[in-house]
Parts: structure tokens; sequence; C-alpha cells
């Protein structure tokens, strides 16, 4: 059928042709529309199809970039919040670590300071034990020493006064 109508637009264009005579000026204006309009009609029926399924075509592909576009900005925004939500647990956690960081600070601290104490009355004791020892130790000397210097004496004139004597010479 197409073709039939194509036939008859080329025949009829032919057919309503201009002469190209001066005479029929006044009647040439008829001819020129309907050979405009059979050109026009021809030009539309051959380019209306092509240029209707390009232009469709273009706009299903831009339609499909636009999805991918979108498709990309919902996944962005998704992992973008997956990402924020990541960020404030590791946040939270890293609250977390610091108190407990503290707690295990404050026991530790606490443990070292006991031990400390305990160690200093150790050092407390453990000096005063020597202190007494080392006071005996000076006593036991000065005891030998005195006995000594009184056994070199004569025996004789040893009394209980020449031996208090010596004492609190050797005390003083």
């Amino acid at each position: 059928m197409s073709r039939i109508l194509v036939f008859m637009l080329m025949i009829s264009t032919y057919a309503l042709a201009s002469s190209g005579n001066a005479e029929n000026a006044s009647t040439d204006i008829v001819q020129r529309t309907v050979n405009f309009l059979l050109f026009a009609g021809l030009v539309w029926y051959l380019v209306a199809e092509p240029a209707k399924n390009y232009f469709a075509s273009r706009s299903q592909s831009i339609a499909d970039e636009m999805k991918k576009v979108q498709d990309k900005l919902k996944e962005s925004v998704s992992l973008k919040k997956d990402a924020l939500a990541k960020v404030s647990a590791a946040e939270k956690f890293a609250e977390d670590l610091v108190v407990n960081s503290k707690k295990e600070n404050k026991i530790i601290n606490d443990s070292i300071m006991v031990q400390c104490d305990t160690d200093i009355e150790i050092l407390i004791k453990q000096q005063a034990v020597l202190i007494e020892f080392e006071q005996r130790k000076m006593v036991r000397s000065v005891v030998e020493n005195t006995l000594k210097e009184v056994l070199s004496q004569s025996d004789d004139s040893f009394d209980k006064e020449a031996m208090a004597n010596v004492i609190l010479k050797k005390v003083a």
C-alpha cells in the first residue's frame, strides 16, 4: 500500500510540476503549493519513521543512563550510611575503650600503690631490725672492751665502784 502511495505521489509531482512559462504566472502558485505539499509529504514519509525511531532510542538511552546514575546515587547514599554507621560504632568503641582503659589504669595504679606501701613497711621493719641488731652489736663490743679493760687491771683493786666507774666512762 505504501509503495502505491509513493508511486502516486511521484507521478503527481511530475504531472503538476510547473513548466516554467511566464504566461501562467498568475496560476502558478497553486501548482507550486501542491508540489511543495507533495515534496513535504514524501520527505515526511521517508524521514518520519527513522527520525521517530532515532529520537525514541535516544530518549530511551538517556532514560537508561539516568536510571544508572540514580542507581549509583542510591548505592553511594547507602554506602555513605553504612560508613557513617561504622564511624559511629568506631567512636562508641573508642569511648568505651577510653573508659575501660581509665578503669584498668586506676586498678593497676591502686595495686602498685598497695605494693609500694607494703614494700615500704617491709623496708621500715627491716631497718628497725637492722638498727636493733647494730645496737646489740655495739653494746656487745662495749661490754667486751670494758671487760678486757677491767680484766687487764689488777685483780685486787676490782670492786663494785671501780666497775661502775669503768661502765660509766664507756657509756658516756
